[in-house]
C-alpha cells in the first residue's frame, strides 16, 4: 500500500513538472490509434520533445462521440491519441517509431485482447509529407524480418478529433494499479518482451 502511494505521488508530481513547463514557440500534432487510448499515453509521454497528449476518438462518421457511443461501435470511430510536440526535438519519424513499438502491427481486428473496429491500429496522417513518412516507416518494418505475418496497421487520413473524457486522460497516473494490470493482462507486455527484447539489450 505504501510503495503505491509513493508511486502515485511521484507520478502526479512528475505530471505536475511536465504541466508547469512552457510550451514551445512551434509545435505540430499527430494522431496514432493504438488500441486502448490508455496504453498509448504512456510511452507518448515519457518521449523528450513530447509536450501534449490527449486521448479520444477519430475516424468515425458521426458528428461527436462519446466513449459510450464508440465502444458499442455506433460511430465506427477508433480510440485514439493526439500528440502536441516540439519538432526541435523530436522527429514526426521518431514518433512513428514509438507508434509501431507498442502495437501488434500483424494484427486486424484490434489490439491484443481487445478486439472490434474501435480498437484497430491506425496512423493518422495530417499531410502528404506525413502519409509518405508513414508508409515508408511501414514499409520499412515490413522488410525488416520482425514479423512473420503481413503488416496490416492502417494509414488514413486525419478526420476530427474528439477529446475523450477526463477520467481517460492520463488513465495511468489516476489508478497506476489499475493501469498495471490492464496493460500486463491484455498481453501487451508479454508480445513487446518477445518482439523487442533484442533491441532493449542495446
Amino acid at each position: 500500500m505504501i510503495t503505491r502511494f509513493i508511486v502515485s505521488l511521484f507520478c502526479t508530481v512528475a505530471a505536475a513538472a511536465i504541466a508547469a513547463e512552457p510550451m514551445p514557440a512551434t509545435t505540430k500534432k499527430a494522431i496514432f490509434a493504438a488500441g486502448c487510448f490508455w496504453c498509448i499515453q504512456t510511452p507518448y509521454d515519457s518521449a523528450k520533445g513530447v509536450v501534449k497528449t490527449v486521448v479520444g476518438y477519430t475516424g468515425g462518421s458521426a458528428e461527436d462521440a462519446t466513449y459510450e457511443k464508440v465502444s458499442s461501435h455506433r460511430t465506427k470511430h477508433r480510440e485514439a491519441i493526439e500528440v502536441t510536440y516540439d519538432p526541435a526535438q523530436i522527429s514526426y519519424d521518431q514518433l512513428l517509431d514509438i507508434f509501431w513499438r507498442n502495437i501488434d502491427p500483424t494484427q486486424a481486428d484490434g489490439q491484443f485482447a481487445d478486439i472490434g473496429p474501435n480498437y484497430k491500429a491506425a496512423v493518422y496522417y495530417g499531410n502528404e509529407e506525413e502519409k509518405k513518412a508513414a508508409e515508408a516507416s511501414r514499409e520499412k518494418l515490413s522488410k525488416s524480418g520482425k514479423f512473420a505475418k503481413p503488416i496490416v496497421t492502417d494509414i488514413l487520413p486525419a478526420t476530427t478529433f474528439y477529446p475523450a473524457e477526463d477520467y481517460h486522460q492520463k488513465y495511468y497516473l489516476k489508478k497506476p494499479a489499475e493501469y498495471d494490470a490492464y496493460h500486463t493482462g491484455s498481453g501487451r507486455d508479454r508480445f513487446f518482451d518477445k518482439t523487442w527484447k533484442e533491441e532493449k539489450k542495446k
